[in-house]
């Protein structure tokens, strides 16, 4: 029986694969896409895929059934959340402007299977998200005609009443997807061009809506009659924040457009910042008009926003928010359809995925298998699914990608830079001499992300030390930590203080209601798992980091993405099981795709050397002969001494 277990090699080696991270080209601005977007192409492609159904369909749903007028706070602290999660984007799409979004930068940064299985739940994301704002563009439009298209599909189709499928067959949603996806595949210039005509369109909108809401608000509906301003509690607030992090999920199309970008260095963090900072103050504002007008229990979750005026007795006014509303859901179906193929183009480029999908039209430079065959997914999914069950599903990929992108920050800030040789900081062995082996050009392909990016200048002062390092201030108090190798420390922080932070929010969310655990081993608890996660945030910050960069960089590492950390894995325990057990399912569809096809194409599996078999070793006797001795050994990890293998001279002593 032992002679079939895996030996300890196997194992370690078979890690290594999971593990291991993307090489990156020398010239990263070299793509075979066609480098054409603005920073104002940018930002409208980002205010286009937040401010659609998550402004005119989520308001009213949150609104009415889980937080009430406290809606507000709960987009508050989504767009705090999201805002952390945001700075890390545009640090990476900075650095790294190539196509992937999040699959691109756990790529590079923590290793291969977190890469695929992140890639893989933004591809769900994305999907669901272009069918849910299709149903809400379809609801809006039969809302207009006084849902004549929903009463003539039940009568004249029929209806079912099965849980996740939604009442009726919605044709006009899958219509609608089908036409943008046609439009997308012109190219990223008719795209851009579309976006732009509905992203004005849908602005306007917006400020009438205020102007207007602000006119006929009635301070009395958020009264303790109606209910009060926050009907629901705490739990309802932060349960709601949960749910309204679908409207900020638009924002990392702008990451995932960065190789289309013409500098993107600099357009990509300015794009972020100004489209998620106008979509936070639009919902915000948007919010409190709605919960003023009329009396949040009685919203309409489908068409809140058109339904509110027609209360109001200004039926013109209702059509025009309806007519908006409508155009702006339609960039939010052009940001999807336009993220979508390009991310499943990166995981198919990298062999991670079905390599069908890598290909661009030479024409258009655009993916267009990508582009048509999730079009089509799309299109199938809001024909049949229920929009309520497809919105829960969508936070819970947001949450996981925004997390281990908080994470991959972390270890990249703390990575070595070009031409280190990771030596222990104490212990006395000086770095080894100089030789003969292969060349530069060979090296570079083994080398690190951060090596790609040289974040760091050569030319620095030999004393000054290196990222990953202990400090020299803290090494009379924590010598110990002298003895490992740079970034080992930190690598091993970041995973302590994501357990530290799951642990945390669990007794935070389940301690009381479903643990019930007593007062005493609650607050234990709390206190317990409050230092664990305070202890890695300082053993992280005791080591240096890479400072010097021509990119931007989100301040206050490591404590930035350590709170979107703890406040994404919170948020995700809120949502509810039904959603962790579909979540479940599609990982493991996941796992199942990686192992069967990504680990054995991917591209970095190509680029591992190939084992040799034989190599001669010579070992000289007293007497002076020279016996040479062939053996099978594995490949050495140590480079070549430029000695030959075979056919050595005769030799003297």
């Amino acid at each position: 029986m032992a002679r079939w277990l895996p030996r300890s090699t196997d194992l370690t080696r078979f890690c290594q694969k999971l593990n291991r991270v993307k090489t990156l080209e020398d010239d990263m601005m070299e793509t075979s896409f066609n480098r054409c977007l603005s920073t104002i192409d940018l930002t409208l492609l980002g205010i286009g895929g937040m401010v659609g159904s998550g402004l005119y369909v989520l308001t009213g749903t949150v609104a009415k059934e889980i937080a009430g007028p406290a809606v507000i706070v709960s987009f508050i602290i989504a767009g705090f959340a999201s805002l952390l999660a945001a700075l890390c984007y545009a640090e990476f799409g900075a650095r790294v402007p190539k196509t992937g979004s999040a699959y691109m930068f756990t790529y590079v940064s923590v290793g291969e299977i977190w890469a695929f299985l992140i890639g893989w739940n933004v591809l769900l994301e994305y999907m669901i998200g272009g069918a849910a704002v299709a149903r809400a563009w379809s609801g809006y439009l039969d809302s207009i005609f006084n849902h004549k298209i929903k009463n003539f599909t039940e009568t004249h189709v029929g209806a079912w009443q099965v849980p996740f499928l939604a009442r009726y067959p919605d044709f006009l949603a899958a219509t609608i997807l089908l036409v943008a996806t046609a439009f997308i595949s012109f190219g990223a210039k008719v795209s851009s061009w579309l976006n732009h005509v509905f992203s004005a369109i849908s602005m306007g909108v917006i400020l009438f809506i205020l102007i207007m809401g602000f006119v006929l608000a009635q301070p009395k509906n958020w009264s303790t009659q109606e209910g009060g301003f926050a009907p629901y509690g705490l739990s309802g607030i932060m349960a709601g924040t949960a749910t309204c992090f679908y409207a900020f999920v638009g924002f990392d199309v702008i990451a995932a457009s960065s190789e289309e970008a013409r500098n993107p260095q600099r357009a990509v963090p300015r794009a972020i910042a100004f489209s998620l900072g106008l979509a936070t103050g639009a919902y915000i504002l948007v919010s409190v008009v709605l919960t003023l007008m009329v009396p949040w229990h009685t919203l309409d979750p489908d068409s809140a926003l058109a339904d509110a005026f027609y209360r109001r007795g200004y039926a013109w006014a209702g059509f025009l928010v309806a007519a908006g509303s409508i155009c702006a859901m339609n960039t939010v179906l052009l940001s999807n359809l336009f993220s979508l193929p390009r991310i499943v183009y990166a995981m198919a480029e990298d062999g991670l995925f079905f390599q069908v999908f890598s290909r661009v039209h030479p024409r258009t430079q655009v993916p267009v298998v990508g582009i048509v065959v999730f079009g089509l997914l799309m299109a199938l999914l809001a024909l049949v699914f229920d929009l309520e069950a497809l919105v829960q599903f969508l936070s819970i990929g947001t949450l996981l990608a925004y997390t281990f992108v908080a994470a991959s920050i972390i270890v990249l800030r703390f990575q070595q830079q070009k031409g280190d040789v990771p030596v222990p900081v104490a212990g006395g062995q000086p770095n080894p001499e100089p030789h003969e082996g292969p060349s530069s050009s060979e090296l570079k392909e083994y080398e690190s992300f951060s090596d790609k990016l040289q974040l760091v200048d050569r030319d620095k002062s030999k004393e000054q030390r290196e990222p990953g390092q202990l400090k020299a201030a803290f090494e009379p108090y924590l010598e110990f930590l002298s003895d490992f190798y740079p970034g080992e420390v930190v690598m091993v922080a970041v995973v302590t203080l994501m357990v530290s932070a799951i642990c945390l929010c669990s007794i935070l969310v389940f301690g009381n209601t479903h643990l019930h655990l007593p007062t005493w081993s609650y607050s234990l608890l709390l206190a317990l798992f409050s230092l664990g996660f305070l202890l890695s945030l300082l053993l992280i910050w005791v080591h240096e980091q890479q400072h010097s960069t021509q990119t931007f960089q989100i301040p206050l590492v490591p404590l930035s993405p350590a709170l979107s950390i703890i406040l994404n894995i919170y948020l995700m325990l809120k949502l509810s099981y039904m959603t962790w057990l579909r979540f479940a399912i599609w990982l493991l569809l996941g796992l199942l795709v990686y192992f069967s096809y990504g680990i054995w194409h991917s591209k970095e599996n190509l680029r591992e050397p190939q084992p040799q078999r034989v190599s001669a070793r010579y070992v000289v006797f007293p007497g002076g002969s020279l016996e040479e001795r062939v053996q099978a050994v594995q490949p050495s990890s140590q480079p070549a001494t430029g000695l030959p293998d075979t056919d050595i001279d005769d030799c003297k002593r």
